[in-house]
């Protein structure tokens, strides 16, 4: 009885010892481990450098162009030769008038163009880019109570360019006649003015141009 039970642990012995070593080189549980490395991190895209921005390109300088108002109407103005002239703007002061459609105007093909007019005004300004322009004043005298020299005298400057005891009657050469005085000017401050004064009776004008030198 006892040799049947040392052959038993024998063999209970030498099964638990080829469990063990061949759990061991399984790896299962109770074998050894190595420890297992960390896996490398994945590789991070590098980002793009952001585009160079490129330099501001410096504003254009502002188009000078030709301004052309006619005094005394609330529409555009189309002359003979397809100009096109702007209403009323740019007088402070003063008031409008037109004449009859009828009346015959000298020294022109435009005849409307001295049909109305702006009088007692103190003066005219609008903006206009920097630079040198050929000022034109457009007048004539169509009022009836002016029958020679001397009923209608006044004074004007045109951007520094003074014009004293100025009668429309005279440089025109009678009524209803008309008349432009060109004055060459040059704007600094971005607007080009006219200021008038009264001398005898109200200062008076049709029209003004302003047209850049070339």
């Amino acid at each position: 009885m006892r040799n049947k039970l040392t052959q038993t642990l024998t063999v209970c012995a030498t099964t638990c010892a080829l469990t063990f070593v061949i759990g061991c080189q399984s790896g299962k549980p109770g074998a050894t481990q190595t420890s297992a490395q960390p896996a490398p991190a994945p590789a991070v895209a590098a980002t793009p450098a952001a585009p160079a921005t490129p330099p501001v390109a410096p504003a254009p300088a502002a188009t000078k162009s030709i301004i052309r108002i006619k005094a005394g109407v609330s529409a555009p103005f189309k002359d003979s030769s397809g100009n096109v002239w702007l209403a009323e703007q740019g007088f402070e002061g003063g008031d409008v008038i037109e004449r009859d459609a009828s009346t015959a105007i000298a020294n022109t093909k435009d005849a409307g163009l001295y049909l109305s007019e702006h009088y007692g005004m103190n003066s005219f300004s609008c903006s206009v880019p920097n630079g040198k322009y050929i000022a034109k004043l457009h007048f004539c005298e169509t009022f009836e109570g002016i029958t020679e020299a001397g009923q209608r005298v006044f004074s004007f400057n045109v951007q520094g360019h003074e014009f004293k005891d100025f009668d429309v009657f005279v440089k025109a050469g009678g009524a209803n006649r008309a008349y432009i005085e060109t004055v060459p000017v040059e704007v600094a401050n971005g607007k080009f003015t006219i200021t008038f004064t009264t001398n005898i009776e109200n200062p008076q004008i049709n029209a003004i141009e302003i047209v850049p030198e070339s």
